[in-house]
């Protein structure tokens, strides 16, 4: 049994984000190309005698007064639900460096929990196979289990049905992000969503997976797609005017990341997204990121 892990847990874009309807169970309907990028947030573990602790700091300008509670964060959460399944006696000491804005819609606090599950896995010696890993975090929120693959894949249903795609056709494709540093609740957003049952018969996720076999950023941003983008748009008006800002600084296309606030854009390589983020103001945080195959 190790004495402590160290893992990085990759944020995600959402390429395409599809909702289909509402679920019997009042979950919604999910169809999604996800994809982890290259920003992360850095997970320690180590043993303590009992109890789960949690240590969060911030870095690049990330802040944290809207971290929440301990005993609500997920990484929290994932610990105490891996422990209790396996019967763990002992009881982990969580340190999270974060550089994933919070409630960003890029699944800071999902990929922390991801990541918490891979270090624990390992300190504790359990041997569980990244399916199994997955099943678990599905308990726990609808982005978990494909941060957990660890590959760019197809989330449907409510976020438990991930199947990996061929994302050989391109070996880095580059994307700017920006957050306005506003908060768009994902309860809220789902509020101002309508659905659209024409929307719902066009598969975007499925053109969007030729687009990343295909390896061309141009199809990629051709085939970017999120449903709750209008809702966005409409009730945060810094999150339109962020798009706008990408869209001037010349991206191939612009995109609302999940259920936002964080806005990304596709580049032409790392070159042409070095040169978008020159023109972005310093108040606004902003990074330029690859996805991670």
């Amino acid at each position: 049994m190790d004495t402590g892990v160290t893992v990085e847990a990759c944020a995600k874009v959402n390429l395409t984000l599809e909702v289909l309807g509402t679920r019997p169970d009042g979950y919604h309907e999910l169809r999604s190309v996800v994809a982890p990028i290259s920003l992360s947030d850095t997970i320690s573990v180590s043993g303590l005698p009992s109890g789960t602790e949690l240590r969060v700091s911030a870095e690049g300008g990330v802040g944290l007064s809207n971290i929440g509670a301990p005993e609500r964060n997920l990484a929290v959460r994932a610990a105490n639900l891996l422990r209790q399944r396996c019967g763990i006696d002992g009881g982990v000491a969580i340190q999270i460096d974060k550089r994933i804005p919070i409630g960003g819609g890029l699944g800071g606090g999902s990929a922390d929990a991801a990541g918490t599950l891979h270090a624990l896995n390992r300190l504790w010696g359990l041997g569980l196979e990244t399916s199994a890993l997955m099943e678990l975090g599905a308990e726990l929120g609808s982005d978990i289990p494909a941060l957990v693959c660890g590959r760019t894949v197809l989330m449907e249903g409510r976020g438990e049905q991930i199947t990996p795609l061929d994302s050989a056709g391109f070996k880095t494709l580059w994307l700017v992000i920006a957050n306005p540093g506003v908060a768009c609740p994902t309860p809220e957003v789902y509020r101002r969503w309508e659905f659209s049952p024409e929307a719902a018969q066009t598969n975007h996720s499925q053109r969007m997976a030729g687009a990343l076999a295909d390896g061309n950023p141009l199809l990629v941003a051709a085939a970017l797609h999120n449903g709750l983008e209008p809702a966005v748009l409409e009730g945060w008006s810094q999150v339109a005017e962020t798009v706008e800002l990408l869209k001037d600084a010349g991206c191939l296309g612009v995109m609302v990341s999940g259920s936002g606030a964080s806005v990304f854009g596709v580049a032409a390589d790392e070159k042409h997204s070095r040169e978008i983020c020159e023109q972005i103001p310093r108040e606004i945080w902003h990074s330029a990121v690859k996805i991670k195959g």
